[in-house]
């Protein structure tokens, strides 16, 4: 098939599967005469896997890692379970981070609530809080 067709099989766009042919997670494909790109349906299979770890957002060297594993038959499922417990613990602190934001943003508002709202912008205790507070963690944004 040729790369529009395994875009959309996969459901993703040619410049992503140029991509990753370049940085390595697909295989380079098989070129016809004329240079048209030629894949299968085990490029289908490897396009979606890499998709779904992508979208449990694993970085593209844990993608790598994981799909090493599958291709190893010797490796071990605790090396798999691993990485996905890495993952994991990354997910827990990141939800930390944005409960912590929430109730930052939360304080914001009450507080305009119950001191200014309505009022003229420029006297919003909102712009005071904010120079006052120090700036979230910038992952979060």
């Amino acid at each position: 098939m040729r790369i529009g067709i395994l875009a959309d099989r996969a459901g993703t766009t040619v410049p992503t599967i140029r991509y990753y042919e370049q940085i390595g997670l697909l295989r380079p494909a098989i070129r016809q005469s004329g240079g048209q790109r030629i894949y299968d349906n085990e490029d289908v299979r490897r396009l979606r896997f890499v998709r779904a770890c992508r979208a449990f957002g694993f970085p593209i060297d844990e993608v790598r890692a994981l799909l090493s594993l599958t291709d190893d038959r010797s490796a071990s499922c605790t090396e798999a379970r691993d990485l996905a417990e890495r993952r994991l613990v990354a997910v827990r602190r990141k939800l930390a981070e944005l409960k912590a934001l929430e109730t930052s943003i939360a304080a914001l508002v009450s507080t305009c609530n119950s001191t200014c709202a309505g009022g003229v912008a420029t006297d919003c205790s909102i712009f005071e809080d904010l120079e006052r507070r120090e700036a979230p963690n910038r992952s979060l944004v």
